[in-house]
């Protein structure tokens, strides 16, 4: 099969730019960009709109083992193909969690359901409970990227320290999420006067602080490459900055709702703003969005966490937290366009690019030899989402109701369409 793409605005994280042309895919890859079209290629006029690398979301739930009716592999890789994500990188928080290759070989066979590719992590711990390793090796044969107790902290910080050891033998990554357990234990809000006033358990932004400081020094001590699930408060960025100055191998990333959302978001305490870390202060979400154009913070994901609404209706602070996100991705990452907090290739560098170099994937690449892993889309085009359109089983996100830009127009994984017209 070959396909040419053109009169297409072509966004190019790699080259930082966006430039006018056109791209010819071969087999399921990129042939070539700025090229003629070829004999007898299916050409696709791109009507100057938008086509760049599909989105890699790293760190989505999804229910299966066990919370198959909150999201199933099948409803994940709909909402990600309309989402314009052509690579979800899965949790391991299921129930059970993926802790054994038996667990992650069923997700895997699981996940031949979805229109897109799916990659699995694995849990860091045995049924992330803090108290033993896993087998990183046999787990890291079977197909894991990396290894995470997600929003669970390893508080044992000498089992921590093997982990990261063992990790450093196997070239594994380590993706930890910074908090003092102590502190954040139960909170729901970030703390300040919002929080008082509104009578919402809070916790304070050096929590975050306290973790990563935690983590970063066990980095030092063991090598380990170590990446950092959500940096969402200012006073984290400085260890953040002194740890790539020192040449440890370490990333960090966010998620989009805290790069678009503020604590007073919360306000009629509506459920769907509950997350963990919890929102931040406006000038915290600022200083996010200019970490991210300066490459400190590398990875702007979705965070997709499906929650039925027997979850979500329940007073805030007992509320289940987290939000879907596959299919809000995109338009959220617009708003950050439009207020010229980011460009669309700096956008692009760190939802596609940057998380494929972490993974080692071959996506996120406009590029002769690449997988022909591409969006369409019209930055511009305005609608008002309703939450009940999207194509998640779980419908709790933020943006209900809200007037946004940013609309998917078509998805191809490995040259095939799997959203748009003719999918």
């Amino acid at each position: 099969m070959i396909l040419h793409f053109h009169n297409a605005r072509l966004v190019d994280p790699e080259a930082q730019s966006v430039e006018e042309g056109s791209l010819t895919v071969r087999d399921g890859r990129i042939e070539a960009v700025g090229a003629d079209a070829p004999q007898g290629a299916e050409l696709i006029d791109c009507g100057g709109k938008c086509l760049a690398p599909g989105l890699i979301d790293w760190g989505v739930k999804i229910g299966e083992p066990g919370e198959r009716h909150k999201e199933s592999f099948r409803s994940a890789g709909l909402a990600a193909a309309a989402g314009g994500v052509t690579t979800v990188i899965a949790r391991p928080d299921t129930m059970p969690p993926i802790d054994a290759p038996e667990s992650l070989e069923f997700a895997t066979r699981r996940a031949a359901d979805a229109p897109v590719n799916i990659r699995h992590m694995a849990a860091l711990t045995r049924a992330r409970e803090g108290r033993e390793m896993v087998e990183m090796g046999f787990l890291q044969d079977a197909g894991a990227v990396a290894f995470t107790d997600g929003v669970r902290v390893v508080a044992d910080t000498r089992l921590m320290s093997r982990c990261m050891t063992y990790a450093r033998g196997l070239g594994a990554l380590i993706v930890g999420h910074p908090q003092e357990p102590g502190l954040s234990k139960g909170a729901a809000a970030t703390g300040g006067k919002f929080a008082s006033l509104y009578g919402l358990p809070a916790v304070s932004p050096m929590a975050e602080v306290m973790g990563l400081d935690r983590d970063l020094a066990l980095v030092a001590m063991t090598g380990a490459r170590y990446h950092a699930d959500q940096i969402t408060v200012a006073a984290s960025l400085p260890a953040l900055q002194r740890a790539r100055e020192a040449g440890l191998d370490v990333s960090a990333g966010i998620s989009i709702h805290h790069l678009t959302l503020n604590e007073y978001d919360v306000g009629g305490y509506r459920t769907f703003f509950r997350f963990t870390p919890p929102l931040r202060s406006e000038e915290d979400r600022l200083a996010m969005v200019e970490a991210v154009a300066e490459g400190l913070i590398d990875v702007i994901a979705s965070f997709h966490t499906p929650q039925d609404e027997e979850s979500k209706r329940l007073p805030f602070a007992e509320a289940a937290p987290g939000a879907v996100g596959l299919q809000t991705l995109l338009p959220a990452a617009m708003r950050l366009y439009h207020q010229g907090g980011l460009s669309l290739p700096q956008l692009w560098r760190a939802m596609s690019l940057n998380p494929a170099r972490r993974l080692g994937l071959p996506g996120g690449r406009l590029a002769a030899g690449a997988p022909a892993d591409l969006l369409l889309f019209d930055p511009d085009a305005p609608f008002v989402l309703d939450r009940f359109t999207l194509l998640s089983k779980s419908k709790n996100t933020p943006f209900d109701g809200a007037r946004m830009e940013g609309r998917v127009l078509g998805t191809w994984v490995a040259g095939r369409r799997v959203f748009g017209a003719d999918a």
